[in-house]
């Protein structure tokens, strides 16, 4: 039986029109290099289900969870459907244009020493999104990034715009700290080698870690610019109308993931590295920033 090169796997949740847009375009360019989908559902109320199984018969599995399990629990609910060579997690909220499977890919069998790899991530106005990559949240980089937002005022500054790689320009392949998973490329033998997502984590954040986990087993991580993919930012992770969420609880839960991943990655991954006391202060700057973010929702929602 032939192996399958790359398995594709689309979390779901409430996003319908935007999964059923994504999938067509996966579907324009499936001549292009062999691939499957998996589609795990954290119990969509939307029809995603129902349009799945009208419009694309093609895909190899939907996984029908019935409820929220978060982005880390839910993709890996793929996990024991993986068939290919490598893994591909992709957002549903994405288009895929041509060239960019099958170029990746081989990118990936040329260069053997990179575990884990993504393309170019632009936004609707044609912009890098600058998630696509990160350096590791040190606390100068929090302080910078987070607080001080030094990266903004000052965005290609080798020393106060390292998180988003500002002084790297855009177009040119190197090596990062972490990609994001909105299309995040890894060789399947090492997912299982560190234990795919970690699911301590709900939302955000589970990227990084892998990311951390594929670099401490001694793989490089690439930002590789030559082909592209649009993100429309924010919108599987309820952060925009396209999602829905159903109670207030539900929002808190989305919007807060974010900080409460910065609080979970450092006591897992940087707290043996740093002094006492500047782990205490690291702690407290995010539940200030968690309390202040809290207060937005409370305010403005």
């Amino acid at each position: 039986m032939k192996k399958i090169k790359l398995s594709i796997i689309i979390l779901s949740y409430n996003t319908k029109d935007l999964l059923k847009n994504c999938l067509l375009s996966l579907e324009r360019v499936r001549n292009e290099i062999d691939f499957e989908v998996i589609v795990p559902d954290n119990g969509s109320s939307d029809g995603s289900l129902e349009m799945l199984r009208r419009d694309f018969p093609w895909v190899k599995k939907v996984i029908e969870i019935g409820e929220n399990l978060g982005f880390a629990r839910g993709n890996n609910k793929a996990r024991d459907y993986v068939d290919g060579e490598y893994v591909l997690f992709l957002n549903s909220d994405t288009l895929v244009y041509k060239k960019t499977l099958l170029e990746m890919v081989n990118f990936m069998d040329i260069n053997k020493k990179v575990g884990a790899s993504t393309c170019k991530v632009v936004l609707k106005n044609g912009r890098l999104d600058k998630d696509t990559r990160r350096s590791f949240i040190t606390p100068w980089i929090g302080l910078t990034h987070i607080y001080l937002r030094l990266d903004r005022i000052f965005p290609k500054s080798r020393i106060f715009a390292k998180y988003w790689y500002g002084y790297i320009p855009e177009d040119q392949i190197h090596e990062v700290d972490a990609i994001q998973g909105a299309f995040f490329l890894v060789r399947k033998k090492i997912l299982d080698e560190v234990g795919w997502f970690d699911e301590d984590y709900f939302l955000d954040g589970e990227d990084i870690d892998l990311c951390w986990k594929i670099r401490n087993a001694g793989w490089k991580i690439v930002y590789y610019p030559k082909v592209k993919i649009m993100h429309i930012k924010g919108a599987s992770k309820g952060k925009n109308k396209n999602v829905i969420c159903k109670s207030r609880n539900e929002i808190l839960k989305y919007r807060l993931a974010g900080v409460n991943s910065m609080e979970i990655f450092y006591r897992k991954r940087l707290w043996s590295k740093y002094p006492l006391l500047l782990n205490i202060l690291v702690i407290l700057g995010i539940k200030l920033l968690k309390t202040i973010r809290i207060i937005k929702i409370l305010v403005f929602n």
